[in-house]
């Protein structure tokens, strides 16, 4: 059974600002499904008449169909039932795209803690986070600049491999165990980015359990994965992609034994915080993801991370800046939000 939570916050009138923001990347970022060297996302303020002012940041998903300049149509639109006053709940109502709703949802939430003088994660209901090890991902590329880039984060105990790339079993095979060789130490993730083919999973799921895997994510393309339900799965397996909503889990807990819960893909921090609920009622482990985004977009999903058994939000670390103030990464050591960023005032 799917655990839901009300905010235990009232909607209040606030103006709206809404605007799109360009974050250059340190270098290109290469995943299953393209390359590239810049992030596009939409920072959402709100403001009340008190003063206070609540903000959130979402990324436009190209899979959904999303673009910047929908996402700001979108937002446009509900701009007066959004400035009356509305709760988060109400927002797939009046906002059609996940980004809208998962930027807006933010903002609410910050607004709240600020106007109500409680930070959020006690508004949540949750425990006050504390500084966890996040991934680090390793962009796909050739076996060798992969094991090179792995080296080179000798600081992050925890390696994202991106894998999926179109090539043969033995091609991905290749990537993982010269990244390994590389890194005897480090706990790897792989993420196949639906790119893998059912065919070739056993021989994979199996090299990475040699290798000494913790997690695979999303190996086959999502509404073709219902043979995870009928082969061995010697690593876990997580859903990504296949995961859309609450009311999936149950289904999903035959195929998959984790799900990676981001705000972006599940309409914001309010149904994120759902879904985390909802899997650990099925006895799903829980990966808190990201898109590529700064620290504004990461602060919620920080506040996620007591319900986690893994987190991946390294995304402010492959941008070339970062919003103000920033989360304080030490190499793999991701500290709480600082409240200035997001989640209101400190507690007491």
């Amino acid at each position: 059974m799917v655990t839901t939570t009300a905010p235990p916050f009232t909607p209040m009138p606030c103006r709206l600002r809404a605007r799109e923001r360009t974050w250059p990347l340190r270098r290109a970022f290469t995943i299953a499904r393209g390359s590239r060297t810049e992030v596009r996302t939409i920072i959402v303020e709100l403001a009340d008449d008190a003063g206070n002012t609540g903000r959130g940041e979402s990324v436009p998903y190209p899979r959904h169909g999303e673009t910047p300049e929908q996402v700001l149509a979108d937002i446009e639109r509900a701009r007066r039932d959004m400035e009356t006053g509305i709760s988060v709940r109400e927002l797939p109502g009046v906002l059609h795209t996940l980004a809208a709703r998962t930027a807006v949802d933010a903002a609410l939430w910050d607004l709240a803690a600020r106007a109500l003088r409680r930070p959020v994660w006690t508004l949540a209901g949750l425990p006050e986070p504390q500084p966890r090890i996040t991934a680090c991902t390793i962009s796909l590329d050739s076996p060798e600049s992969m094991a090179a880039e792995a080296a080179g984060r000798a600081a992050f105990p925890l390696l994202k491999l991106k894998l999926g790339g179109g090539g043969t079993a033995e091609e991905e095979i290749a990537r993982l165990h010269a990244v390994r060789a590389a890194r005897p130490d480090a706990r790897l993730v792989v993420d196949a980015n639906e790119g893998w083919r059912a065919a070739d999973l056993p021989a994979l799921l199996t090299a990475c359990a040699e290798s000494g895997v913790e997690l695979v994510e999303q190996p086959l393309p999502a509404g073709a994965d219902a043979i995870l339900s009928e082969i061995a799965r010697p690593v876990p397996v997580c859903a990504d992609e296949s995961l859309r909503s609450a009311g999936e889990l149950e289904s999903l807990s035959r195929c998959y034994d984790a799900v990676n819960v981001k705000l972006d893909k599940a309409g914001g921090f309010t149904p994120a915080l759902e879904l985390a609920r909802g899997a650990r009622d099925l006895d799903l482990e829980v990966m808190v993801g990201c898109m590529l985004a700064s620290s504004l977009a990461m602060a919620p999903a920080f506040f996620l991370s007591p319900l986690a058994d893994w987190i991946d939000l390294d995304g402010p670390l492959l941008l070339a800046e970062d919003a103000t103030p920033p989360i304080r990464y030490e190499g793999a050591l991701m500290h709480p939000p600082p409240p200035a960023l997001w989640g209101g005032t400190a507690a007491g």
